[in-house]
């Protein structure tokens, strides 16, 4: 089963910016999409962004403009930068696998963001 190992999450200032990355233990290409989620305290996870095989990317009304995903295929990695970052971004954020276009089937561990003065 394939792993993976989201970082780069941190105690941030409001806005400032982070990247976050999410590395495949075998190779996207063999993969439909792959995206990020996000978690508040006591929130539901919720969709953040996705980008598929193709390189075209999707993201949730609330974060377009701020948020760019990108990949690289060489890496097996997916990026997720952050920028204008507010308090209400502070979250667990979940990198997840869509292998056949019908929705996230694996996940990462999940990597914590804070945005904080």
């Amino acid at each position: 089963q394939v792993q993976l190992a989201e970082s780069g999450g941190a105690l941030v200032h409001p806005g400032g910016s982070l990247r976050l990355s999410c590395a495949a233990s075998e190779s996207i290409d063999n993969f439909y999409a792959m995206g990020w989620y996000r978690q508040a305290p006591g929130e539901q996870r919720e969709f953040v962004a996705n980008i598929n095989r193709y390189n075209r990317s999707n993201y949730a009304h609330s974060f377009e403009g701020r948020f760019t995903i990108s990949r690289d295929d060489i890496e097996n990695t997916v990026y997720l930068q952050m920028n204008n970052l507010k308090s209400e971004d502070t979250a667990v954020y979940y990198c997840n696998i869509d292998p056949h276009n019908t929705g996230p089937a694996y996940w990462g561990q999940g990597t914590q963001v804070t945005v904080s003065s």
